[in-house]
């Protein structure tokens, strides 16, 4: 598998300098160029020519470059004649789609001021909806002169276009189905997220034609699209899709840069996820249709947050070369360098207004042109950053909750980065969900051992001590066990320890506190019993995630038990280690068949999705508590038994005539009782009282399955299986 990595090189012989502009070839027709107009940006086809327009407040001239077909070959350069409020444009007829095209920005060469303007070297337009071929790693793709002394403070003089991608104008036009224009959002509610990679989860999918492995193409096959419907699944969260690079020091280990947070393009889907590159848009939105008719929403993760080009000696790409003052957050005292809350190098400056124009304008060309129904923001933090630090009405903030499109779209933050006061779970606005990640600790912690059942109640009905303000709900939890980021579900209980000698950095990355548990042996084991504790605590992670109140996300291939052997770092693993293996799928089908009946009782049952938070306050007015914690003895949980860390059993009786919703009335929903018993031995637990039902009928039972719907009575003792849940409902 690992000679289908993405390793881009190139042949020292095809090194050859772009010809000055008096021995370019002619171009096959003379163009004629006007002003144009300055928005929108990016390159705009109207059927008769394409008006070109580049922000850049510093630059004194901008080129246009025309390439050939394949990128390689320049036939032509054109000033962009007018300038307006900072806009470089120019509008050239009888261009069309397929144009292959560049800038070269001219300025001055002050790092110390902030300022690396380097005409030398041939740059991305931001707003490119496409681009083509694939960076080549060369030194004549920095501004400077590598290996010199005070390096940056250098001059390169070399011409980097052979080496480095090129944009492509695009036909915008898409016939989309009835059904996907008309379709309708699928409430916070009621979503479940299923997070996947583009690639790696179809690559090793034999059902698919060999072609489309890997591709937009084939996530959007048939059978795919219809699998992921049967789990329950309500959307999948793609990692990131926009274009983006492999870092030099990855390329020269034999490494890449799999999971693709090192962005390039904020507007073009990659194009190595294309069948066909030529039509790579496209693809992307016949996927997005396909997900769309059959009822599924699609997120995509998004790296607004830094770029490819790192800092004063990362290269010269795009952002760099147009306008590197206005598009970095740059030091104060000493501009030469970058301020780094991200750990890549460099900071987008969202302080700027069109910096800010350009991500949210990328925001809203995904969902209006491509239907992209949300957003999961990496490192969500630095969006909100202004320059004294994190600010709930930052700039971004305040556009995205009054922008009339941005604002009801699924907006996700990954609340946090390594900045200064960078953690910030709980702070964003209304109308953000947050990754949990204090979901994901405690659970792991309970079913390891080390977790109070008040921590789990806590995380159990939605975090409200840290989301339940300013109207907020439940959804804002969006809660997850596991994620890209860390071990697969079968390796959380298969490891103790992270095993990422593949990644060459003699296992010194990735983290340490995984909260694991081995259940006896280190990694693959034919013990029987081992493996039968696996698949339990499988179980039991499965059944706490998608019955906790809040929104459950599930990693793809959980279902199944896939693995990566330990690595919990495998950003850089295109290959078997990451890729989903589907041998696993018939292997494991009983996991799968599990997961199918928690999303089925999810959906079936209101009060496990409930919209408003579970407080367990006693309303006089209808006489019921949403939510009731159950000692063992079948006892109401109070101030003594919430201390006593010895208590490793929990029942959490949700009142189905709890208030539903603002109206001060009853509910009419489902009573359940879950019970969660981490102890590593059976535990004697007392079924409480029910207040208008005849007794207690099991659901659902992760230690065997077995005796489903066999029924209980009132203050009836029943005997909970160690390190199992257990869902019992009210009739």
């Amino acid at each position: 598998m690992l000679e289908d990595q993405i390793v881009d090189q190139v042949n020292p012989e095809d090194l050859v300098v772009t010809p000055e502009p008096e021995q370019l070839k002619t171009p096959p027709k003379q163009l004629e160029v006007r002003e144009g107009v300055p928005h929108p940006r990016g390159a705009s086809w109207d059927g008769q020519g394409v008006n070109f327009a580049l922000f850049s407040a510093h630059a004194t001239k901008v080129e246009l470059c025309l390439f050939d077909q394949t990128g390689k070959e320049e036939l032509q350069r054109i000033e962009l004649p007018e300038f307006t409020d900072e806009i470089w444009h120019g509008y050239v007829s009888g261009l069309n789609p397929g144009t292959v095209y560049g800038y070269r920005v001219h300025g001055p060469y002050d790092p110390e001021h902030g300022h690396r303007f380097n005409a030398n070297k041939l740059l991305l337009d931001p707003y490119a909806r496409q681009h083509v071929g694939q960076l080549q790693w060369n030194d004549a793709c920095y501004g400077y002169k590598v290996g010199a002394e005070n390096a940056d403070l250098s001059f390169d003089e070399r011409d980097s276009a052979l080496f480095v991608p090129k944009c492509v104008v695009i036909d915008p036009e898409f016939r989309w189905r009835l059904t996907t224009t008309r379709r309708r959002a699928i409430p916070w509610s009621q979503t479940v997220i299923y997070e996947l990679h583009v690639k790696g989860y179809t690559k090793r999918n034999g059902a698919i034609p060999r072609r489309r492995r890997g591709t937009y193409a084939g996530l959007a096959g048939k059978h795919v699209v219809e699998y992921i419907k049967s789990l329950g699944v309500t959307a999948i969260e793609l990692l990131p899709v926009c274009t983006f690079v492999v870092e030099r020091h990855l390329q020269e280990k034999g490494l890449t840069n799999y999971w693709g947070y090192n962005s390039i393009g904020f507007f073009a889907p990659d194009p190595r996820y294309a069948s066909d590159p030529s039509n790579t848009l496209n693809e992307f939105k016949q996927l997005i249709a396909r997900y769309h008719d059959a009822g599924i929403e699609v997120i995509l993760d998004v790296v607004y947050n830094h770029t490819a080009e790192g800092n004063e000696l990362g290269p010269t790409l795009s952002f760099k070369g147009i306008d590197n003052a206005s598009y970095y957050r740059l030091n104060a005292e000493t501009p030469r360098y970058y301020v780094n809350d991200t750990g890549t190098g460099n900071t987008l400056n969202l302080s700027n207004p069109r910096v800010l124009q350009m991500v949210t304008d990328s925001l809203r060309y995904w969902h209006q042109e491509t239907n992209v129904d949300g957003f999961r923001f990496d490192l969500g933090t630095i969006l909100a950053r202004e320059t004294d630090g994190f600010d709930q009405r930052s700039g971004f903030l305040t556009v995205c909750s009054q922008d009339p499109v941005l604002q009801d779209v699924k907006k996700i933050a990954e609340p946090w980065d390594v900045g200064p006061d960078g953690y910030k779970l709980g702070a964003f606005p209304p109308g953000w969900a947050e990754w949990n990640d204090k979901f994901r600790d405690t659970v792991r912690d309970f079913w390891k051992g080390n977790a109070s059942v008040g921590e789990l109640a806590e995380r159990l009905a939605a975090s409200g001590p840290i989301f339940n303000h300013q109207g907020r709900k439940p959804w804002t939890s969006v809660n997850f066990v596991t994620v890209h980021d860390g071990f697969t579900l079968n390796d959380l209980v298969s490891f103790n320890e992270k095993h990422n000698e593949a990644n060459r950095e003699d296992n010194k990355d990735g983290t340490s506190d995984n909260r694991s548990w081995n259940c006896g042996a280190e990694g693959p084991t034919d013990d029987p019993e081992i493996l039968k504790l696996r698949e339990k605590q499988t179980r039991n992670f499965l059944a706490t995630l998608l019955l906790a109140q809040g929104l459950p996300m599930l990693l793809a291939g959980d279902e199944f038990h896939r693995t990566q052997q330990g690595n919990n770092n495998a950003y850089c693993q295109d290959n078997a280690i990451s890729w989903v293996d589907w041998s696993l799928a018939e292997k494991n089908k009983a996991t799968i068949d599990f997961v199918q009946r928690l999303t089925f009782l999810r959906k079936l049952y209101p009060v496990l999705r409930r919209n408003r938070f579970l407080t367990g306050a006693y309303n006089e007015e209808l006489g019921v508590k949403d939510v009731t914690w159950i000692h063992p003895s079948g006892t109401e949980m109070n101030d003594e038994t919430w201390k006593d860390r010895s208590t490793r059993c929990i029942g959490m009786l949700i009142d189905g005539r709890g208030q539903a919703s603002g109206i001060r009335e009853r509910g009419s929903d489902a009573t359940l009782l879950l019970i969660f018993n981490s102890f590593h031995e059976p535990v004697k637990f007392v079924l409480p009282e029910t207040a208008d039902g005849k007794g207690w009928r099991l659901q659902l039972d992760t230690h065997d399955g077995l005796n489903v719907n066999q029924l209980f009575a009132p203050r009836e003792e029943r005997e909970i299986p160690e390190r199992s849940v257990s869902v019992f409902l009210m009739y």
